[in-house]
């Protein structure tokens, strides 16, 4: 049978699926499921979106792949969208959200190095997750991916998230980074509080030390702004992105501005397939739809309308202990007596997909363009769910 022929690197629901419209997946009998995972917040506009499927048919009969030994159209068409959207300058183009971390480490590590060879400490949160590669796993605060590959790289140290009591402790001018996200997805869907991300760039700032927002699963748009940070007023040197920037196509970039853009120089960082006209045309084609078709404009609205349906449900079913996160990234806090996977086996079985985020927190991430009629119907479930419990 051809699935023991897969790794068992995941605990899988049992359906095998076969195609997907919108919001909407479909398995191998035919039975419909709402899709709130949405490939762990990367279906940003939805299964099979017509633009998007354009795109991928008109490129791909003509570029797909050319090298980053030449230029592309559609490359530099993405990367001007980028600067556009926001305060970062240049970009570096690969596949994934752990790549893009990977590099965002080593242009902090070199940056630190031109000031002196001590300078090479990097700053990283506890009950983060930035990736599952040597590097990045070394910056992710969470021991169970951590300790069957120790020994990790050296100078990383781990700090409280929202603790600037802590932070301040262990910033120094030895430190060349500071990674972090605006909310933490797997730890819980977790805010950072705005006051601890503005203590952060002041003392990056005065020790000469690089502030990396890792946006992989909050960024494209998914709090209500295409760029996380801007929904915090705090402005990083290093953006890494990834899952909605392609909707589906594998991409990822970082993102730099001010010195961080200069730090590399030919040589240093390359990526085979990073920045192929294919995926860029993808991207650019989801920043379009985002953007000027206003997906992102009803975000807030609808985080609002999620939010206060759940918070209803918060007084019949006292096993909900608060909502948390922000846009459509959204996270059900339960109580310890009962596990995320097991509200999400149950809602399974129901048609509705769920993720869950840390022990006890069951994750929404639909595609940003959910209508308000999918929304009560997966709200609908949910309250089932609970009322079954």
């Amino acid at each position: 049978m051809g699935k023991n022929n897969v790794m068992n690197t995941y605990s899988r629901f049992e359906p095998t699926f076969v195609r997907g419209k919108g919001v909407y997946a479909y398995d191998e009998t035919g039975k419909e499921y709402i899709d709130f995972v949405a490939g762990v917040a990367v279906n940003c506009l939805g299964h099979s979106n017509p633009k998007i499927v354009e795109t991928i048919k008109n490129q791909s009969e003509t570029l797909m792949h050319i090298s980053n030994l030449y230029w592309n159209e559609k490359q530099i068409t993405l990367a001007k969208k980028l600067s556009q959207l926001g305060d970062l300058e240049k970009m570096f183009f690969c596949n994934s959200g752990t790549e893009a971390n990977e590099l965002a480490l080593k242009i902090a590590r070199k940056f630190g190095k031109e000031f002196s060879q001590g300078k090479h400490k990097i700053i990283y949160m506890k009950n983060s997750f930035h990736g599952r590669t040597m590097g990045a796993l070394s910056v992710t605060g969470q021991k169970k991916y951590q300790d069957p590959y120790r020994p990790l790289i050296g100078g990383v140290i781990e700090c409280e998230y929202n603790n600037i009591e802590d932070f301040v402790s262990k910033m120094d001018d030895d430190v060349c980074g500071v990674i972090m996200e605006v909310i933490q997805g797997e730890g819980g869907i977790i805010s950072a509080e705005k006051e601890f991300l503005e203590k952060i760039r002041e003392l990056c700032d005065k020790n000469n030390a690089l502030l990396i927002f890792d946006e992989v699963q909050c960024g494209a748009g998914r709090l209500g702004t295409y760029f996380a940070y801007q929904k915090f007023g705090v402005v990083p040197d290093i953006v890494t992105m990834a899952k909605g920037l392609g909707g589906g196509f594998p991409i990822g970039a970082v993102l730099t501005k001010g010195e961080a853009s200069d730090t590399l120089v030919p040589g240093d960082h390359g990526a085979t397939f990073g920045g192929n006209p294919l995926a860029c045309a993808v991207a650019v084609t989801i920043i379009d739809e985002l953007v000027e078709g206003g997906v992102i404009a009803e975000v807030d609205k609808k985080s609002q309308y999620t939010r206060q349906a759940i918070e209803k449900m918060m007084a019949e079913h006292p096993v909900i202990e608060k909502v948390n996160g922000m846009g459509l990234l959204l996270g059900i806090k339960l109580k310890e007596e009962l596990e995320a996977k097991t509200f999400v086996g149950k809602a399974f079985e129901k048609g509705l997909m769920l993720v869950g985020a840390g022990n006890n927190v069951v994750r929404l991430v639909p595609p940003l363009n959910v209508t308000y009629e999918e929304l009560d119907k997966a709200l609908h479930i949910i309250k089932e769910v609970f009322e079954e419990l």
